[in-house]
């Protein structure tokens, strides 16, 4: 069976904290998105967009420190060493976000020192949306490039993620070959070369580099049928997916935006657009903690 997830990110916090939550009500434990440890106060527990703060020992940098040193059975310097991204993943694709004093290099940030917050995000995969959607988002019996629209915290990497599988395992159709250019580790979350999160049986997954890189790897050694990246945030992003695009692949991709306005509206969003690389739009919104998906054709 598998671990619980809330238990197993837990697992990576210092004892007295690691007591305190998972005594806490079972439901809380079920709902939890992220874990919050803030120096000088409380660790706090994220449900539903708002932050539970729990009684208590107040954090201090010895415990951000030691939340490192027991995810990566490493020192904190030494993982700092390799955390200019700002993240790391841990076993069971766990990300813990870190926050303190940047230490910059040739213009990039090398590493972070004095730790001042961090946060435990916990994956908890969600199977059964690609197969409800798919149908939807094809065209003559095959798959339509699509992006996923939606704010910050409601879901879209959840959702590419278990398309990416659904499309991967053929649950709703002929399956295909999926690159995936995980750039920030998000969608497969790596460890020690294992995707912690199912992405579907015939997914080759390139980790650690950005997107053009990496789309550009998948598409000379592994002849995907489909690439799939999460994020476009910067100028190079539409530049890597419309070079993928003229080499005859679909996309799968997801884009920060409350709504269709965004897309016209953003000139980054408004020059994607302008290329045609997307046939359908899916939009997804969250109430309270409910996620809802429409979709929005586009061509």
């Amino acid at each position: 069976m598998a671990e619980n997830p809330y238990i197993q990110a837990a697992q990576v916090l210092p004892v007295h904290m690691r007591k305190r939550l998972l005594s806490m009500d079972e439901e809380i434990g079920d709902r939890a998105e992220e874990i919050r440890l803030r120096k000088g106060g409380a660790v706090t527990v994220l449900l539903g967009g708002e932050e539970l703060p729990l009684e208590g020992h107040a954090v201090t940098e010895e415990d951000l420190r030691t939340v490192l040193e027991q995810a990566s059975g490493a020192s904190a310097h030494a993982v700092l060493d390799q955390v200019g991204a700002g993240f790391v993943t841990i076993k069971g694709g766990h990300r813990i976000g870190l926050c303190g004093e940047a230490v910059m290099r040739d213009g990039r940030i090398h590493t972070l020192t004095r730790l001042s917050s961090l946060a435990i995000r916990i994956a908890r995969p969600i199977s059964g949306l690609g197969v409800q959607l798919l149908p939807g988002l094809m065209g003559g019996g095959r798959l339509c490039s699509t992006l996923i629209l939606a704010p910050p915290g409601a879901g879209k990497t959840t959702l590419l993620r278990d398309l990416i599988r659904t499309v991967s395992d053929g649950e709703a159709g002929v399956s295909l070959r999926v690159g995936v250019a995980d750039d920030r580790g998000e969608i497969a979350a790596v460890w020690e070369g294992t995707p912690q999160l199912d992405v579907g049986r015939r997914t080759d997954v390139i980790s650690g580099c950005p997107k053009g890189q990496g789309l550009q790897l998948l598409l000379r050694g592994m002849n995907p049928q489909v690439l799939a990246v999460d994020e476009i945030t910067a100028e190079e992003d539409v530049e890597a997916i419309t070079w993928a695009s003229g080499c005859g692949v679909k996309l799968l991709a997801t884009a920060r935006g409350a709504g269709m306005e965004d897309l016209a509206t953003r000139p980054l969003y408004r020059r994607m657009l302008s290329l045609n690389l997307f046939q359908w739009v899916l939009l997804v919104e969250r109430r309270g903690e409910c996620r809802c998906w429409r979709a929005e054709v586009l061509i």
